[in-house]
């Protein structure tokens, strides 16, 4: 992205992505409108109807150095500070793992199962950003949420979410293997670590590199949820767990061996096999 003489938006554009494609990037050209957008300060329709508008040095160090991070495989979301989740903007860095889409699969069972119920209890294991447990307060009238981590800086992400959302949701350092917080709870749920470190190699950089390895790498943690829900929901409860390629019948099979009913799964947008809930 160098160039002595003037150089227009839209040139800007097209290097920026070429550059991030021949650096592995997932999705080179939407990167690119994110990252120029942002740093110039303007919406990504907005880029379109300015592609001819020649750059000026500052806005083109602006881009640059944004473009070199994400070169970098830092992940967008970090560069960007913040990033959707359903209904909500969250504050998005280092310190927790990015809401991704096939966790909104994981609320939209949630709220199935919650509907009808009012005031339910709602405990979320492994909160990270608070994505789920703020789209439910968001989506779920009354609910009454809580969200629990181990992670210190997870939980000072948490916290500043809340604020940023005006959402009624209490946050509490727990260690999940000293067992769940007593309830009774309506639904337990939780995206816990279930990447095997064997399997780490075959990470993408963007999660290897940058995200925290504590909300990644786990053993035995999706069981430990599992068994841990089964003494502090009440009865009729349910539990739904976000779990990785592969585990879905293995947990399915677990639920139904801890007594859980209508244990089913649910594939998320990519037809992945992964959100398994059962009823108390």
């Amino acid at each position: 992205m160098t160039d002595a003489g003037p150089i227009t938006l839209g040139e800007v554009l097209r290097r920026s992505a070429d550059h991030l494609a021949a650096k592995g990037c997932e999705s080179p050209r939407l990167d690119a409108e994110l990252l120029l957008a942002h740093a110039l300060e303007m919406k990504r329709i907005d880029l379109y109807l300015a592609f001819d508008r020649p750059m000026v040095s500052s806005e083109l160090d602006a881009a640059r150095a944004l473009v070199a991070r994400r070169a970098g495989r830092e992940p967008v979301q970090h560069i960007l500070g913040e990033w959707g989740f359903r209904r909500l903007t969250l504050r998005v860095d280092r310190r927790a793992l990015v809401p991704r889409p096939e966790t909104e699969i994981v609320v939209e069972r949630c709220l199935s199962l919650l509907a009808g119920r009012e005031r339910p209890c709602v405990l979320d294991v492994g909160t990270g950003t608070g994505a789920i447990a703020l789209a439910i307060a968001d989506e779920q009238p009354g609910a009454r949420v809580t969200g629990i981590d181990v992670s210190t800086d997870a939980l000072a992400l948490a916290r500043e979410n809340v604020e940023r959302t005006g959402l009624a949701v209490e946050l509490a350092e727990h260690d999940l293997f000293t067992g769940l917080p007593s309830g009774p709870w309506d639904l337990v749920v939780s995206n816990p670590p279930y990447v095997a470190a064997a399997e780490a190699d075959a990470l993408a950089p963007e999660v290897r590199d940058f995200d925290p390895h504590i909300a990644l790498f786990g053993e035995d943690t999706v069981a430990a949820v599992a068994r841990g829900a089964v003494s502090v929901l009440r009865g009729g409860g349910a539990l739904v767990l976000e779990v990785g390629d592969g585990q879905a019948v293995g947990v399915a099979a677990l639920l139904d061996e801890l007594g859980f009913r209508d244990v089913r799964i649910t594939r998320d947008l990519a037809g992945r096999e992964r959100v398994v809930e059962g009823v108390r």
